[in-house]
């Protein structure tokens, strides 16, 4: 989760959230050297004071600056589209967990085991232990395990959510009356913290998503 101060990403905690950051590493990149050669040109524009009033045209100039930039927006589609392609992928999940926003809690469930929905609400502050996140602590924590897929499905029982997990780089619309999955593989254990990510309503800050991950022997043996 992000702190107070920080200037860097969250690190990442999916094999899916390191590559959206290396994505980023490659854009910036990209938009650095732009930045560099648009202010260096500029500069030199601004306190040059020669002029030339024979030069009528350019081909190999108008050549290059056509064809450099195409290159460049290649340079940063590909790993682009990949990584959109990999957002996408269906795999076979290891659990299925399914999430559904209420005005203003989660629900959860794990289909076809014997664990029933359990909700999900936000520990007031009054309540709150030493150590504990004001605002992204909930009674209840959705588990899942580490080290393997999880498939988790997002819906809505009364307006537009968003179930959002930045470490994971999960995001995904809940809507009534419709399903949307995403796979979310956790790389570690420990506790991740999100938050709805739609604008749902008055209380649309106060339905923290907290998910804790834990070894698929120590998931096996909960009760839900």
């Amino acid at each position: 989760m992000s702190f107070w101060g920080q200037l860097n990403l969250m690190d990442a905690a999916s094999p899916l959230q390191s590559e959206m950051f290396l994505f980023h590493d490659h854009a910036m990149v990209l938009l650095l050297g732009i930045f560099v050669f648009v202010a260096t040109l500029g500069l030199k524009l601004v306190m040059n004071t020669l002029t030339s009033r024979v030069m009528l045209e350019a081909q190999r100039l108008e050549t290059i600056w056509t064809v450099v930039p195409a290159l460049l927006l290649v340079w940063l589609a590909l790993p682009s589209l990949r990584l959109l392609y990999l957002l996408d992928e269906q795999s076979n999940s290891g659990i299925i967990l399914k999430a559904t926003g209420h005005q203003w809690y989660w629900s959860y469930e794990i289909p076809f085991s014997n664990s029933g929905s359990f909700d999900s609400y936000m520990i007031p502050e009054g309540d709150l232990a030493e150590g504990d996140y004001r605002l992204l602590e909930v009674d209840n924590r959705a588990v899942v395990p580490f080290g393997m897929e999880t498939m988790v499905i997002a819906t809505s029982a009364d307006v537009l959510h968003a179930w959002a997990l930045p470490a994971m780089g999960v995001k995904m619309d809940a809507v009534p009356g419709r399903l949307n999955s995403m796979s979310m593989f956790v790389e570690k254990p420990g506790v991740y913290y999100g938050q709805c990510s739609e604008i749902c309503g008055a209380n649309h800050s106060f339905m923290p998503i907290v998910v804790e991950a834990v070894g698929l022997e120590d998931f096996c043996s909960l009760e839900f």
